[in-house]
């Protein structure tokens, strides 16, 4: 695990260098990923705008920026993310936000389908949900926990609409967005917290 985690690190970008390369991209009329597909590259073109919507908006409480900021141990941050996933852009500026409260916290992402072999140590169910949030100890690489693909309540809601109607259409990932806007980021920040406390 060592070497598969030293390797993402070193291939790993920074908030604004992953921000920036989706955005660049998109300019070319592509998305991230694997798969170049119309519907990729229109969930990517849909999530630019909320990035940049909650890049603005979202705020963290100040309960969690206390803990933030009395943290003790140091941890890199590394999300697997892609352009195209409606979930990591709900996520992604939640936690980009955090870590800007904490010198304890280094954040990097890399992209899921440029880094299969990480990927596979951190499957949900057998599958490639992110985003996935690992909290990594900075002095030992060692993974320590990690979170996601989804905070508690939008994990329950797919499941409930799934059960109900046997898939997730695309009314199931408006449900999601709404619920991710009527939830404003504090159940993503609250969840990371309460690991993150754990952890010292």
């Amino acid at each position: 695990m060592e070497t598969i985690i030293n390797q993402s690190l070193s291939q790993s970008l920074s908030y604004a260098d992953y921000r920036k390369q989706v955005t660049k991209l998109l300019e070319e009329g592509l998305s991230t990923g694997n798969e170049k597909t119309s519907d990729h590259l229109h969930y990517s073109e849909l999530n630019e705008v909320r990035m940049n919507r909650l890049e603005k908006t979202i705020k963290i409480a100040v309960e969690n920026i206390q803990k933030l900021q009395s943290l003790q141990k140091e941890y890199i941050w590394l999300v697997i993310s892609e352009g195209w996933c409606g979930d990591a852009a709900q996520i992604l500026p939640v936690i980009y936000k955090m870590a800007h409260f904490s010198p304890k916290i280094e954040l990097k992402i890399v992209f899921r389908d440029e880094d299969e072999d990480l990927m596979k140590m951190f499957l949900t169910n057998g599958g490639k949900a992110i985003p996935k949030l690992l909290v990594i100890d900075k002095k030992t690489l060692e993974v320590l926990v990690h979170f996601g693909p989804r905070p508690q309540g939008a994990k329950q809601l797919i499941l409930d609409y799934k059960k109900k109607f046997g898939i997730v259409d695309e009314t199931a990932k408006a449900e999601l967005q709404l619920w991710y806007l009527h939830d404003k980021g504090i159940t993503t920040q609250n969840e990371i917290m309460e690991v993150m406390q754990e952890l010292e």
